[in-house]
């Protein structure tokens, strides 16, 4: 009889524990879709303090180690943003960035897919898609891992931009 209660009492823990991380990635990916990197990069980052455990660990299949620790993600992150972000405000490019759920049943992970869509000025566009593993203790994220990583669309390149336009407009000379 104890045996069957102590099992009751794990599954209860256990489904709690899936509650818990299901509602977690629903908020921390809203949040994410929500961001505005026109605005700055900011936002994500203090996104990123507010999810992510200090000692989180990050992995993907094209890396050949993992990375550990917040600071260290923190940094990558913002390498990754700032461009982002640059591109956006000084260059004209559209980024919008959605996610989608992808059930899982395991207790304390949760799957995502992810699509990122880059659109220069001129109409160029390049659509970036992944899918992210994260592994949750309580509020917090310990582990995530990048898979299934493609792209569509070209690269975007310097051409692709506002960066230059001054030299397109009618009438304009550069001074001698």
């Amino acid at each position: 009889m104890a045996y069957q209660h102590s099992s009751a009492c794990a599954e209860y823990f256990d489904r709690d524990r899936y509650t818990s991380s299901q509602a977690g990635e629903r908020v921390l990916n809203e949040a994410i879709v929500q961001a505005e990197i026109i605005e700055g990069f900011d936002e994500c980052l203090k996104i990123f303090d507010a999810f992510y455990d200090d000692d989180v660990e990050v992995s993907s299949e094209t890396q050949a180690e993992p990375i550990r620790g917040k600071a260290r993600v923190r940094s990558l992150l913002f390498n990754f943003l700032v461009p982002f972000h640059v591109m956006a405000e000084v260059g004209g490019l559209s980024i919008s960035i959605r996610a989608t759920a992808i059930p899982a049943d395991t207790s304390g992970e949760t799957h995502s897919a992810w699509t990122l869509d880059l659109v220069a000025p001129f109409g160029t566009t390049c659509t970036l898609s992944w899918c992210a593993l994260r592994k949750w203790d309580g509020s917090r994220v310990v582990y995530e891992h990048h898979y299934d990583r493609r792209m569509s669309g070209g690269p975007l390149t310097f051409d692709d931009f506002r960066l230059n336009a001054p030299e397109h407009a009618a009438g304009f000379r550069m001074p001698s």
